[in-house]
């Protein structure tokens, strides 16, 4: 009788994460910020002496969710923060290797969101106005990766991902730092927008 493949990671807190079907109860922010702050945006190909990390990247999308929606609750930038959270475990796929992947891509990374969303607080699925909103904020940022560190340049750019409004992006740059510099603010600004939705 064949033995069925392992769909399970054993993460650094000792939980033990069932990719094929995840609970709330195997889910920890540290492991998250940890293994965000390993992977690289844009499979690595950055200019810098450090990788831009999906980590960073999403701290970048949250600013930017909550410039675009400054009254709104607290939990949907929470969502933003967490918006690319099941890649800690399943990495960041550019959009053609998720295209030829298909359709059980998606069906994992929304197992894993729907998990990790229970987890700390949020609905499983969130309404669609606001992952329009996060998906918004989420193109501004590929838009200033692309131009800051990815070698595109702007009319390449504003092509794939629309020119942001510079108001929006204002005062904002790139940040490239070491991932534990990385891990450590993700992890401290989760930990604010928590007690803010206490």
């Amino acid at each position: 009788m064949a033995q069925q493949p392992r769909a399970w990671q054993r993460m650094l807190s000792g939980r033990r994460l069932d990719l094929l079907d995840p609970t709330p109860v195997d889910i920890e922010i540290e492991d998250i910020a940890h293994g965000l702050a390993f992977v690289a945006r844009w499979n690595g190909q950055t200019h810098g002496d450090y990788a831009y990390s999906v980590a960073e990247h999403s701290l970048l999308v949250e600013t930017l969710f909550t410039r675009l929606n400054p009254t709104g609750p607290v939990k949907w930038r929470l969502a933003a923060l967490l918006h690319d959270a099941p890649e800690y475990v399943i990495g960041d796929m550019i959009s053609p290797v998720k295209a030829a992947v298909g359709p059980d891509y998606g069906a994992l990374d929304d197992r894993l969101t729907a998990a990790i969303h229970i987890r700390f607080g949020l609905p499983a699925a969130i309404p669609k106005t606001v992952k329009a909103q996060i998906k918004k904020a989420d193109k501004i940022s590929a838009w200033m990766e692309a131009t800051q560190i990815a070698g595109f340049a702007e009319n390449e750019a504003t092509k794939f991902f629309g020119k942001p409004a510079p108001a929006i992006i204002d005062g904002l740059g790139i940040v490239l730092r070491p991932p534990v510099e990385t891990r450590n603010a993700f992890t401290a600004r989760h930990e604010e927008l928590l007690k803010e939705m206490s």
